[in-house]
């Protein structure tokens, strides 16, 4: 299974470099690096989420994200190869579909807000479209595949739904934008 991290502080790093997975030493400040950093910071703020009292498949569905995450990063540490596997992305597009059922139709823009765990998803989504944003530029540059960019852009998605979907688990609702034309009732 893999090689395992014996030794943390190695003092490679020390001169703005670091490893990839295939012994390449590139800048800490590279668009690989930068995809992933925020994949990693993902991950942990997904982490964050978890120890929120959640629904039992919103939970599961989590730690599912969690595991695919890590096989994302390791394709990004790892130039060339594919870990991230197109299923994954068919497996958030099917949750998209079966948690969209369950809310009502959006009749306006809402905050990121509400309860703990909703504002805990709309800082993951938030974080989601940043990592896919640098998986974007970094696809400009070199060669990867799509999965990592497509995941990371329906992962976003899904976790907007997510929070919508927390903010009702204790009975609330979504937290609506406070509109100008609202306040105007509804005049566009």
């Amino acid at each position: 299974m893999g090689h395992r991290l014996t030794q943390i502080a190695t003092r490679t790093g020390d001169a703005g470099t670091t490893g990839l997975g295939n012994n390449q030493r590139v800048s800490k400040n590279s668009l690989r690096i930068h995809a992933l950093g925020d994949v990693d910071e993902l991950n942990s703020f997904i982490g964050l989420l978890l120890t929120e009292p959640l629904p039992d498949d919103v939970r599961a569905l989590l730690v599912a994200i969690q595991h695919e995450l890590f096989n994302l990063g390791g394709e990004l540490s790892m130039p060339g190869h594919q870990l991230l596997q197109p299923e994954a992305v068919l497996t958030l597009d099917q949750a998209l579909q079966d948690y969209n059922e369950r809310l009502p139709r959006l009749q306006e823009f809402i905050l990121p807000g509400g309860t703990r765990a909703a504002a805990l998803a709309h800082v993951c989504r938030t974080v989601a479209r940043r990592a896919e944003r640098h998986v974007v530029a970094l696809g400009q540059e070199e060669a990867i595949h799509d999965a990592p960019r497509q995941y990371l852009n329906r992962l976003s998605d899904l976790l907007f739904v997510l929070a919508r979907v927390l903010n009702r688990h204790g009975g609330g609702d979504d937290v609506y934008w406070n509109s100008e034309r609202l306040r105007r009732g509804g005049a566009a």
